[in-house]
């Protein structure tokens, strides 16, 4: 959940205004690589996604250099793409991938959705985004998630022979194994951090696709998360086991909804260095 019963209230990028964000999207950045310990070039371009709904704007990254490399995508949270998931994005094309970070709301909005800080105690807050995620149906993932595999595959920089990652945050969960579903011959891996709503009593439940997919899939899941729901890891794990999908379910200790998104007031930085560390491991294993 999304919610202010999970999320601890403030939200602050002093880099999240319209302005700053329209100036941010330089076309070569260098970039040092925490992960890497080691400088590199990457190219950041702002891409319009065709859209069987529109256009989405959207971020484009990738290592400077001749690759090709493997493609992954990545499903922001609640509050959209912004300045801390192109950061993101550029951590990861470090790493040599070719990394876009779509702005899952282009039906409704241009990015960023949000202005300044953003506080999901407050009620008019909460109303800047829940009808924008609610708009997000199964049916609007699976046809985004098409679309937007298919513009990484069109890129010169792809290597269409290697399986393709996805990884998703908040509500980026369910559409990140939504998409290892839809997509299941392309994809190879998948990762999922403090996703909400991966496991419910509806019929078109996330977990419920788990049978489809043939990616190895990695879901961390925030300490209070599962205080209120420690039946979903355990059906999610069942799921995975039925299906003879490799997963892997991990409750993070000390870790609240949110703990990977810098800016969050429940920013964990182990905690995040860690779930970075696990999500580099799945995919140095899978899409190599």
């Amino acid at each position: 959940m999304c919610d202010e019963h999970i999320h601890q209230g403030l939200i602050h990028d002093p880099t999240l205004t319209r302005r700053a964000f329209g100036l941010g999207a330089a076309a070569t950045v260098v970039l040092t690589s925490a992960a890497a310990g080691a400088q590199s070039k990457v190219v950041e371009k702002d891409v319009n996604v065709p859209m069987a709904s529109g256009v989405s704007d959207s971020a484009l990254f990738y290592p400077e250099g001749k690759g090709p490399w493997p493609a992954v995508l990545v499903w922001t949270d609640i509050l959209g793409l912004r300045p801390v998931f192109r950061d993101m994005g550029r951590r990861l094309a470090a790493e040599g991938y070719v990394v876009l970070v779509p702005n899952p709301f282009y039906r409704n909005a241009k990015a960023p959705v949000v202005d300044g800080s953003f506080d999901f105690s407050k009620p008019e807050d909460r109303a800047k985004v829940m009808p924008l995620a609610a708009a997000l149906t199964a049916d609007a993932n699976i046809s985004d998630a098409k679309a937007y595999m298919a513009f990484l595959d069109a890129q010169p920089q792809t290597d269409k022979k290697k399986k393709m990652g996805v990884q998703g945050y908040c509500m980026g969960g369910p559409l990140t194994y939504r998409t290892a579903a839809t997509v299941a011959d392309r994809v190879g891996a998948a990762a999922t951090f403090h996703g909400g709503g991966l496991v419910t009593d509806k019929p078109d439940s996330p977990h419920l696709m788990i049978s489809k997919m043939k990616a190895e899939v990695y879901s961390a899941v925030a300490d209070n998360d599962d205080q209120r729901d420690p039946a979903a890891k355990d059906k999610l794990k069942e799921a995975f086991a039925a299906a003879k999908v490799p997963a892997k379910v991990e409750v993070y200790p000390g870790c609240a909804h949110g703990w990977t998104v810098k800016g969050s007031q429940v920013y964990n930085e182990p905690g995040a260095e860690k779930a970075w560390a696990e999500l580099l491991g799945l995919y140095k294993r899978r899409l190599a």
